[in-house]
């Protein structure tokens, strides 16, 4: 069976279960609840595997979903299922649907590509010339900008430079971005802000906020639009990384098994249609709501500006640093050992060159010997 969630990760320490260590995590709360419910075998609390258990995509500390599915073996057709569980589970987490699926269904593997929204104040749109103020409003052309800095990053390219431990041309770093736009802006609370949305096949990690960093600093004129085309290439450029305050998991999309099995008969489509407005409400009155009232106290978009100068966007190339990729560590240590080796070669050569040269001027010859 597939689960449809909705969650705020706010005070979570992410997606992944981590009881073993004492965490709270959303698959901590969600795997005890289904067990209090009697919907699982208590056995499999702490043995997910044996459910089949699997979600679509992994969220970091912090970051909510909207539209996000896991996977496991559960009663079918439960109708007291739904409602139980919310009874059961906190209020910042939701069960909106469960969904028969096919019998071998990964929901992680079958997935074929996630959106995500990151919602921000627009004044991080702001010129850098402009003094940095939440009293800052955009105008139609600042949105025009952003949506022509965005529009650059659609298409494959290799996103080394927007994540940790990636060499240049790496295959694992080259990922497909569908769609990147913003939103018209919308007041709140006395703050401007507006939405962004990356649809894409798959994300590294910080991924999307260092191409939102890299967006606002295009914007505000802290470096030039070009620049991104640079971060594609060969060179390691220093990119900020947005905070991860606005960051939310809209949904994962399922279209080629909805094609395939959506209506064969037996099977339900992966359709949020039926449960829109409970979602929606969720991410309006929780979600969201969340969010901007943690910016309007903590300020959290304006402390980063301040700092976003400090990035100078120079490239260098990827041995001028120390990497933590486990390739470029190995590259690094075979060329010390090769370089040590050639040193003690030379070392050891031109040291049997001087005692040749010293033995050859103390060494008395045959001649001088005789004479």
């Amino acid at each position: 069976m597939a689960c449809m969630l909705s969650f705020s990760g706010k005070d979570y320490m992410g997606m992944q279960n981590q009881r073993s260590q004492g965490l709270k995590t959303i698959e901590g709360e969600l795997l005890e609840a289904f067990t209090k419910g009697g919907f699982i075998d208590p056995e499999w609390l702490d043995n997910p595997q044996k459910a089949f258990f699997q979600r679509a995509s992994r969220t970091d500390k912090g970051v909510s979903a909207l539209k996000m599915i896991i996977s496991l073996k559960l009663p079918p057709d439960d109708p007291t299922l739904v409602p139980e569980m919310n009874a059961i589970l906190p209020p910042d987490i939701r069960l909106q649907s469960v969904v028969r699926v096919t019998k071998n269904f990964n929901c992680k593997s079958a997935a074929d590509a996630r959106t995500y929204l990151y919602l921000t104040p627009t004044f991080a749109f702001s010129p850098v010339t402009d003094t940095i103020s939440e009293s800052w409003r955009s105008t139609p052309e600042t949105i025009d900008n952003v949506n022509k800095v965005l529009k650059t990053f659609n298409g494959s390219h290799y996103f080394h430079n927007y994540t940790s431990g990636k060499l240049p041309l790496e295959p694992s770093s080259r990922r497909h971005i569908y769609e990147f736009t913003c939103g018209q802006p919308f007041e709140n609370d006395g703050l401007e802000y507006c939405i962004l949305k990356i649809k894409g096949q798959s994300f590294m990690l910080h991924q999307i906020r260092k191409m939102i960093g890299m967006t606002m600093a295009v914007v505000r004129g802290h470096t030039s639009l070009s620049k991104i085309e640079e971060t594609f290439g060969m060179d390691r450029i220093d990119i900020p990384r947005a905070p991860g305050l606005g960051l939310v998991l809209d949904e994962v999309h399922f279209d080629r098994y909805n094609k395939r099995y959506g209506s064969d008969g037996i099977h339900e489509p992966l359709s949020w249609a039926k449960v829109e407005d409970q979602v929606t409400d969720f991410r309006d009155n929780v979600v969201f709501a969340d969010i901007m009232s943690t910016e309007k106290a903590s300020h959290s978009m304006l402390d980063w500006m301040i700092h976003l100068g400090m990035h100078r966007f120079v490239p260098r190339h990827f041995e001028e640093d120390g990497e933590s990729s486990p390739l470029i560590q190995a590259a690094l240590h075979v060329a010390r050992d090769t370089k040590l080796k050639d040193s003690l070669e030379d070392t050891n050569a031109n040291t049997a060159t001087e005692n040749v040269d010293k033995d050859s001027e103390e060494a008395p010859s045959d001649a001088s010997k005789n004479s």
